[in-house]
């Protein structure tokens, strides 16, 4: 044990762990989430926790094949565990404006639902009425 708690705050090891199951509004407390159902998001995947973190400056390490100890479905869709150095050597946090793993949390929660790939998602109906009307358009035109 002094050996890891001798470890520098920058070994991979040491990296704070998030897994979907924590930002899911599906799931319970006793289910794994830790944050508000209300602040909470529908079925993230560890891909699009790791985009966010990735974009706001983290050091973010994506473990495809690691699975959340309480999650009983094998699928691929809940598989993956995104680790995050919060703290640098020193012990100050890597971002002053994330001091605490639940406010990576919050802060991935909150921006998910922005991500092109769930906003395209929502939309993707809407585009191809409007392209078949628009191609309907086009045939009057011609």
């Amino acid at each position: 044990m002094a050996a890891a708690a001798a470890a520098s705050p920058a070994d991979k090891e040491r990296f704070i762990c998030i897994y979907p199951a924590y930002l899911n509004n599906k799931k319970t407390i006793a289910e794994g989430r830790r944050i508000p159902i209300d602040k909470a998001v529908e079925n993230p995947t560890s891909t699009e926790i790791q985009d966010v973190c990735a974009a706001v400056g983290f050091n973010v390490l994506l473990e495809k094949n690691k699975m959340y100890p309480r999650e009983w479905n094998r699928d691929v869709q809940y598989r993956g565990r995104v680790r995050i150095q919060l703290k640098q050597d020193d012990g100050n946090p890597c971002l002053p404006q994330f001091p605490t793993r639940k406010s990576v949390m919050l802060y991935a929660a909150e921006t998910i639902p922005k991500l092109k790939t769930r906003t395209q998602k929502m939309g993707g109906s809407d585009q191809s009425l409007q392209q078949g009307e628009g191609g309907k358009k086009d045939g009057h035109i011609t």
